[in-house]
């Protein structure tokens, strides 16, 4: 720009630089503290699926190994075994397929929950995916939170294993969005989804479900368990920030689909924000019920 051709005065030009120069180097230094810190949590999230990942395959190699060491002993005998009698070769074999049957369903076993295992940790690899990531807030998109719930309900139609998830709001954000402008509410979107992030368990998955709605994702979590740490998590986010949380929490159970689940958590959180807000509701699958404190949170019904 031409300062002199519009008419600033020279000293008003270089403040105006200075003024940019030091809003800008601040800005910098603010995104870049953000991303350091970002990406320490991210590697440590990823040294995490890199390690379970190297357990399940250093586990089925040397359940291989063994295994193929047992095959070829049985590979052996059955080749001796061809020049006996017929009868008494008969019911040698017979025991020696007894001796390698059930090592041999035992690996099968294993690979099969290896592959739910290496499916479950895929899930938690697409998360760091810039398609799956929320961009604002750098948590877990829609999408991303579609494949941990698909990876969740595999594991408890294989296993019976369970989980629970937690849906959160953040209390009078459009009013908070109307007086202060978007700018600000961004920033209250980014700090929440920033404590969440360093609140959670490496397991677990913190998605941005849409507008200022978070999801969390727990698995091997009773209800019990997510109603303590979603209370505990409430009180944190009052604590800590300048805003509060209504939260409802869900567990899953048999016969349900990621849909029913979330709208259980939904409904639930639907009963915090009626009840007053700044507070988490449970769906006990037949009613909403409050999340005592969190010394009392025991007595949630499981």
């Amino acid at each position: 720009m031409d300062f002199w051709n519009v008419g600033i005065p020279i000293p008003v030009a270089l403040a105006i630089v200075a003024a940019l120069g030091y809003w800008i180097g601040r800005r910098n230094r603010s995104v870049g503290s953000d991303l350091v810190l970002r990406s320490y949590r991210d590697l440590k999230r990823a040294r995490a699926v890199a390690s379970e990942l190297e357990k399940i395959a250093w586990n089925v190699r040397q359940s291989l190994a063994k295994h193929h060491a047992s095959v070829s002993r049985f590979k052996d005998r059955v080749n001796k075994l061809s020049d006996r009698q017929q009868e008494a070769a008969w019911k040698e074999l017979c025991r020696e397929a007894e001796d390698v049957l059930k090592p041999t369903q035992q690996l099968a076993t294993q690979i099969a929950n290896a592959y739910d295992e290496i499916r479950q940790q895929g899930a938690n690899l697409m998360t760091f995916t810039e398609v799956r990531t929320d961009p604002l807030t750098g948590v877990s998109n829609r999408r991303g939170l579609d494949d941990v719930l698909t990876s969740q309900f595999a594991l408890m139609a294989r296993y019976n294993s369970i989980f629970s998830v937690t849906m959160f709001d953040i209390d009078h954000f459009k009013l908070a969005n109307d007086e202060h402008g978007h700018l600000y509410g961004d920033k209250m979107l980014q700090e929440l989804a920033r404590l969440f992030d360093e609140s959670i368990r490496e397991t677990d998955c913190v998605a941005r479900y849409g507008g200022e709605e978070f999801v969390v994702v727990m698995p091997q979590t009773d209800l019990a368990g997510a109603c303590m740490f979603s209370e505990r998590l409430r009180a944190l986010v009052e604590k800590r920030l300048t805003i509060t949380i209504s939260g409802g929490v869900a567990r899953a159970r048999e016969g349900d689909t990621a849909e029913s689940l979330v709208a259980r958590a939904d409904a639930a959180l639907y009963s915090a924000k009626s009840a007053g807000r700044n507070r988490v509701y449970t769906h006990t699958g037949a009613a909403t019920e409050l999340v005592p404190a969190e010394e009392e949170c025991h007595a949630c019904v499981v």
